[in-house]
């Protein structure tokens, strides 16, 4: 499809589009946080949760390597607990930014404080993470490896913080927290087989354990909880790691052996343009023929909640790699960063090819508050694979929804194509961009797929 028929075909209705802002925009959070008191006490007995069922775990930053540990857990709603962990499913249901918040409010943190190494150092049998089976580490780690939510009784210390935490743009936003005095399963947890190979082998290194699990379809998601509660690895190098750190770990990671896969394919041999749109984010990923290279840049709009002045310019950040990765974190970007990069390096692997991908993000005022870099993944994963997210009103015909894309005969005239489709300058977004002045800078690369 040519690139102008397919912006064209991109085009919101106003009335639908309004309907939408109108019911996402909604600020009910205290609403939900009074249901889940009220949830909380029906559920209490003594200074226990019994019958609590935790799908999910947490692991804080805050004073490493001493860290705030913690098991996720529904109340008042245990039935359907696997609906409140964060993965691509809440993309495919079409949650928006206030569904997302509501399971986080009603979703109690559970936690003690455990040092990052040795979390049970006054115990001689469980010196180290590696040996961590027993106690609330032991109930947290079961709580990860597992397949489904384990039912378990919480000894709580104290009644919990109903201060919403919505946490960073990386982090899963946190709802109530309470001190947990202790924890018991109640049940055997289901462990899939190749999560047990991981286990019983102490001299996989975490890398090569996460590639393994990775291709044996384990998503991502499932692969961060599982390094969190320091259960991959070398035995002598387990450890917790703060789910912040892990979610962009693992992406990395996975990123990395992906880029291995298309190392040595072919490049595609024409320009194309995918958009997608989701929770007041906005992408456009265009792929151009030659070696791999990436580049994130962001685009934030002045009242929104990374640059929240009204009156202030368009926001700008960005970062790129070429064709050997990168050998150090980004610092600009973060986390949506790896998150972008692995929706990217999925599809080009899924097809057999390599490309240079430019991705812009427009994060607009609508985008009202965080709710971690798993919508960056799932917006770019589902730019290729033409599936509708929540931002997308079902009266609207988009192309994106068939999997199409725009085609360009240059690098230069995609730039050139969406310019009025971005809230900053073609000559802006050059300044900025690398990949973007330097394409354009020796379009002879398009020419040839080894460009």
């Amino acid at each position: 499809m040519r690139l102008d028929d397919y912006i064209e075909s991109l085009e919101p209705d106003e009335e639908a589009e309004r309907r939408r802002l109108a019911k996402e925009k909604s600020y009910a959070i205290t609403d939900h946080l009074e249901e889940f008191e009220r949830n909380f006490e029906r559920a209490l007995s003594g200074d226990s949760l019994v019958g609590s069922t935790a799908p999910s775990i947490f692991v804080g930053r805050s004073s490493y390597p001493d860290v705030p540990i913690g098991v996720l857990s529904p109340v008042g709603d245990e039935d359907d607990a696997e609906s409140y962990v964060t993965d691509g499913e809440w993309y495919r249901r079409g949650y928006g930014i206030d569904d997302v918040l509501q399971r986080r409010t009603g979703l109690l943190n559970s936690n003690k404080r455990a040092d990052v190494d040795s979390p049970s150092v006054a115990s001689r049998l469980a010196p180290s993470v590696h040996d961590a089976w027993d106690g609330f580490v032991g109930v947290q780690r079961e709580v990860a490896i597992a397949d489904r939510p384990v039912d378990l009784e919480i000894g709580l210390n104290d009644d919990p913080d109903l201060g919403l935490k919505p946490g960073a743009d990386v982090a899963t936003p946190r709802g109530p927290r309470a001190s947990a005095s202790g924890a018991e399963l109640r049940e055997n947890p289901h462990v899939p087989r190749p999560v047990k190979k991981t286990l019983e082998d102490d001299d996989w290194r975490a890398q090569g354990a996460m590639t393994y699990l990775y291709r044996r379809g384990f998503d991502v998601y499932e692969i961060n909880s599982i390094l969190s509660a320091g259960a991959l690895g070398e035995a002598d190098q387990r450890r917790l790691v703060p789910t912040r750190w892990s979610i962009t770990a693992v992406d990395d990671t996975v990123g990395q052996f992906l880029r291995g896969r298309i190392r040595n394919a072919p490049s595609i041999d024409e320009v194309q343009v995918r958009a997608n749109e989701y929770m007041g984010n906005r992408y456009w990923i265009v792929l151009a023929p030659g070696s791999w290279e990436f580049e994130l840049v962001e685009m934030k709009a002045p009242g929104s909640i990374w640059n929240p002045n009204p009156d202030d310019d368009v926001w700008l950040q960005s970062a790129s790699e070429g064709y050997e990765g990168r050998s150090s974190y980004v610092e600009e970007t973060a986390g949506a960063y790896y998150a972008a990069r692995l929706g990217v390096l999925e599809h080009l692997e899924s097809i057999g090819r390599q490309a240079k991908c430019l991705v812009l993000r427009e994060v607009s005022d609508d985008y009202w508050a965080p709710v971690g870099v798993w919508q960056v993944r799932e917006s770019v994963r589902n730019a290729f694979e033409g599936v509708p997210g929540e931002a997308s009103d079902p009266d609207l015909e988009r192309a994106a929804l068939a999997g199409e894309y725009g085609e360009a005969e240059t690098f230069h005239a995609a730039l050139d194509g969406l310019a009025p489709q971005l809230p900053i300058s073609a000559a802006r977004l050059r300044r900025k961009s690398e990949l973007a002045a330097g394409l354009q800078s020796n379009l002879s690369a398009f020419s040839s797929p080894d460009g």
